[in-house]
This record gives C-alpha cells, structure tokens and sequence, in this order.
C-alpha cells in the first residue's frame, strides 16, 4: 500500500528517528541511484526557495527526476478540480509533493492519488521543516529526548509540527505567543498524547522570557506568512514584544541553538545580525532539508508504481 506525509502524526517514533538515521547516512554517503527511473511532481500553489531547490537536488541525487507544476501552470482546485490532478498526475509520475494554502487540498490529493503524497507546505503543517530540524538538533546536540525547545511567536503551521515531532521524540516543547494566537486545539491534544508515551512535556503561555530559560533550542518564525499581507499591520503590534534577540536567548543554556526555517525578517521576528551569531544552525537547518528529503523519498517511492485505481 502507498505511504502519504501529510502530517507527523503519520509517523511513529520509531518511523521518524528511523528517517533521521537514514538522513545522515545518506548526507555521508551522498549521491546513490536509490530511485533511479522515478520522477516527482513539485506541485506548488505558493512559491519557495528551500523547498523547492531541496525536493529538486534530493530526486536528483536519488537518480531520479523532479517536475516541478507552478500554480499558473495548473491552478489546482481553480482551472481544474483538485481530485482530476491527482488522478492525472498518478498516471504520469511516481509521486507528489505539495506546497499548498489549503491543508484539506492536501486530503483531497491523497483521496484520489495512487501515488504518495508528501506535504510540502500546508497551513496547517510543515512536517518536512520539523524533521529537518530534528535532523540538525540531534547533529549538534546529540540527542533529543529531554531536550527543551522554546518556539517564540506565531504558532502556526511550523509550530505545529514541531511541538508534535518534539512530543514524539521524547522532548519538552514551550511555545510563547499572543492571546490569540496559540497553537491549535486538535493539534495540542495529540501533542500531549504523544508527550504522555514519550515522556516530553509541553508548556504555553504568552510570555517570550520565561519560554526561554534555560532551553537548549530558542526558535521563532515569520509574524506574517505568506497569504497573510491583509493581517500584517495587526500582526506587527500583536508580535511586538516577541522578537527574538541576544537578550532573550541569553536566557537559555550557554550553548542554545538558534534556529528559524527561513526566510526571515530582519528586524521584526529577529533582530539584525542574529542569522550570523555563533548560536545560529539557521543554514544548517536549511541544507538538512535536502538530506531529510532524500531519506523521506527513498522510504516513501522505492515501492513499484501501480498506474491508475
């Protein structure tokens, strides 16, 4: 049967830290022929830069061939229904990744493709980023499990996947934001069922100082995400106070990784020059997008491709 990523809660314990040792292996090993022959759709709604250049290089380094579907090209859900893509696409390639407004798109690719389907980006989840980054805090850390990972601001679809996939491994996730503003209900209550097997502990609230100290890992997003430009000014003042700078990451262990997925706003979510403090795995969280990547792919499109349903 086909495997589909479109949230961490699709993967177990096991599952995930099995995809991280594979990562680094293959980011020793480099370029192999694991999916010689296969090829990915890289359908996309919204623009990126990681994502896209990191799905591309990883088929590429696989042996494989990427395709990438801008929304022009397409226009999922507008010029042509979202299920008749899905069953085009199943008889073209050998799977999907998709970057997507909508998460319930998402559902629908996967409830119509015989292909897998991988979340790319959606507004609810950004399972990619949160294993990537578990990827470049167990490199520099050497673990996980007990580890504190303080997210300060939004908390959105990369502080969702975070606070599962640290609830999954074993780690405490603290999240910080605006009245308003919190992680999802559902979202949390899975977190905390998985908190309770793996023995992480979760914590929120609204102030940026007290998620911060003592945490081996300070993380912050973007105040206004892409699709949001209508919210900006509201955001900005309801953000104000939670911008992340040396002040507050000296609230945190001595040696705290800095890390934000990228693209920043300087001088808004973080301060000037804080991408290039010593305490900054910013562009190591980056490049490990690809090595993740290519573990996903490799796990997810070994299989045969069965043509239609």
């Amino acid at each position: 049967m086909k495997r589909d990523l479109l949230s961490i809660a699709d993967l177990n314990r096991k599952e995930v830290e099995g995809l991280l040792e594979q990562a680094r292996r293959m980011k020793r090993r480099g370029p192999t022929q694991a999916l010689a022959g296969k090829t990915l759709a890289l359908l996309f709604e919204k623009p990126s830069l990681r994502t896209r250049v990191s799905f591309e290089m990883a088929m590429y380094e696989l042996g494989g061939h990427s395709l990438y579907l801008s929304p022009q090209e397409v226009g999922v859900g507008k010029r042509e229904a979202v299920a008749d893509v899905a069953r085009v696409l199943s008889r073209y390639i050998d799977g999907i990744a998709a970057r997507t407004f909508s998460h319930e798109t998402l559902r629908i690719l996967v409830g119509h493709s015989s292909v897998p389907v991988i979340n790319a980006l959606s507004d609810l989840e950004h399972p990619c980023q949160a294993l990537a980054d578990l990827l470049t805090i167990y490199e520099k850390k050497g673990k996980l499990a007990g580890l504190t990972l303080a997210f300060i601001g939004d908390g959105n679809n990369v502080a969702n996947s975070l606070l599962l996939s640290a609830c999954l491994v074993g780690m405490n996730f603290r999240l910080a934001c605006p009245p308003g503003y919190e992680i999802k209900k559902e979202v949390l209550a899975r977190g905390r069922r998985f908190a309770a097997l793996s023995g992480g502990r979760t914590q929120l609230g609204n102030d940026p100082h007290k998620a911060a100290k003592g945490a081996d890992v300070i993380y912050t997003d973007v105040w206004v995400s892409m699709g949001q430009e209508e919210e900006a000014k509201k955001r900005l003042r309801a953000f104000s106070g939670y911008q992340v700078d040396d002040k507050l990451i000296s609230l945190a262990k001595k040696d705290v990784l800095f890390m934000h997925p990228l693209p920043a706003h300087h001088g808004q979510e973080i301060s000037v020059g804080l991408l290039d403090d010593p305490r900054s795995v910013v562009f190591d969280q980056a490049e490990n997008r690809l090595h993740l990547q290519k573990a996903l792919l490799a796990k997810l499109l070994s299989s045969p491709r069965v043509s239609g349903r």
